[in-house]
């Protein structure tokens, strides 16, 4: 009697799991509870049936299960060879159906498992990058699948000192991180820190880059971000061979390179496929459009306004003519039509594709002509921004183009203030704010932290 009572309790307690299941996840419609038959068992087959194809997925488990009793396994051994077997963890049960997996719950035993499903075809093809652009080399991206994303990781790197460490995190959005380095090649202090990071602060949402920075103890004001990213395998896979560490967040098309390094702005490894003499050339020119996007609007406004006896007799009376009727002072006259200009951009990312090109471009030539015959701007400003905004998109990454379009303006309003002297000022603390950021102990403006192997 004391035995039969100890089976019907744990029954029970199987029973209440499937209860507290349904409690936590039956007010979704989506959420099914099916009886079934599996191997002459009466099983419940509990998930999502939005995420669940259960057609495919019966299918499969039946010519499972047929195969293996061909071969002469034991429906117990049977089971255990279906998924992952657990008993009273109704939390892991919940987790697992969110994720998209299968729970059969055999009925009259303890034993739950955790099964793979077929999913439905909830994630887009692998594609060309929409934000990056390659020139003879491989040309597919990241998708949303974390684990699509790996495996083009892996394709990429062949070799089995490619490691990967992955998490769940998320107290109310369960979302996997997973981190992958060269064992070898990564320093080992730069990993340990980031995977105590993550593991000290599991419990938070991730859902963009700054939840992100803030997981990891990054400042939220920071306006160089400590994250390189791109959307090409290819890229990230060579960015692991110098040993940096990558972050890959699921439903995030992108992968996250740590550290964030000041060259990596200036060199991308597609480079690498042009003779050695044009990779220079094609580096030095972004660095020489890094200082024209920092300088050139600082610089008019300095010469304009402050310091008009630097320029040749020449090329003041020209730049004066070209200011002939324009009521505002340079200062102003500058901040208005970056504005603009910062507008253009914006509405070129935001509108349709089919017409954000075609918009952008007519409206912005109709502004800059309407301004100029209006007495607005000067022509030499239109020039002028025209080659600021044209040397701001040569850098490589879109976070480190933002961080550029913000600095300019630090030398513009130097520049209305102590002239020539105030832009070399701006220049300067721009060098050192650079060089005061670190991201786990290593410099931004470092050239290389990974170590050789041993």
């Amino acid at each position: 009697m004391q035995i039969k009572h100890i089976g019907n309790e744990r029954k029970n307690v199987m029973e209440q799991i499937v209860l507290d299941i349904k409690k936590a996840l039956g007010g979704n419609d989506d959420f099914f509870i099916k009886r079934d038959y599996l191997l002459k068992k009466e099983v419940l087959l509990l998930g999502l049936s939005t995420l669940v194809d259960m057609t495919k997925t019966k299918t499969i488990l039946q010519k499972q299960s047929e195969g293996l009793i061909s071969q002469g396994k034991t429906s117990e051994s049977i089971f255990i060879l279906m998924g992952e077997l657990f008993e009273d963890d109704t939390k892991k049960a919940i987790t697992s159906v969110l994720e998209g997996k299968l729970i059969i719950y055999i009925e009259h035993t303890k034993k739950f498992i955790i099964y793979e499903p077929v999913p439905k075809g909830l994630n887009r093809s692998i594609e060309v990058p929409s934000n990056e652009s390659v020139i003879q080399g491989p040309s597919n991206s990241f998708t949303e699948d974390i684990d699509t994303n790996i495996g083009l990781l892996r394709k990429q790197l062949s070799s089995n000192k490619l490691l990967v460490h992955s998490f769940t995190t998320g107290k109310n959005q369960k979302t996997k991180i997973s981190l992958l380095f060269i064992n070898g090649l990564v320093d080992k202090e730069l990993v340990e820190n980031i995977n105590s990071l993550i593991e000290k602060n599991k419990s938070m949402d991730i859902s963009n880059l700054q939840s992100m920075s803030k997981m990891l103890g990054f400042s939220s004001w920071d306006t160089v971000s400590k994250f390189n990213t791109t959307e090409l395998p290819f890229h990230a896979s060579q960015f692991l061979k110098k040993g940096r560490v990558v972050i890959l967040v699921d439903q995030l098309p992108f992968a996250l390179i740590l550290p964030n390094l000041l060259w990596d702005m200036f060199i991308v490894e597609s480079d690498r496929n042009f003779p050695f003499p044009i990779m220079i050339t094609i580096s030095c020119l972004r660095v020489i459009g890094a200082l024209i996007a920092l300088i050139s609007p600082g610089m008019y406004v300095a010469l304009v306004a402050v310091n008009p006896e630097a320029l040749q007799i020449e090329l003041a009376l020209s730049v004066a003519q070209s200011r002939e009727g324009v009521p505002y002072p340079a200062l102003v006259e500058v901040i208005i039509m970056l504005v603009v200009l910062e507008l253009i951009l914006e509405a070129s990312i935001r509108l349709p594709k089919s017409v954000g090109p075609t918009i952008t471009m007519v409206g912005g030539i109709i502004l800059g002509q309407a301004a100029v015959e209006a007495k607005l701007v000067s022509n030499l400003l239109i020039i002028i921004l025209a080659a600021t905004t044209i040397a701001n998109s040569t850098l490589v990454g879109a976070q480190s183009s933002l961080s550029i379009r913000s600095f300019k303006y630090i030398n513009v309003i130097l520049s209305s203030l102590f002239g020539v002297l105030g832009l070399v000022v701006g220049l300067v603390f721009i060098s050192s704010y650079l060089a005061s950021l670190t991201t786990f102990g290593k410099s931004y403006l470092y050239l290389n932290i990974g170590r050789k192997e041993q």
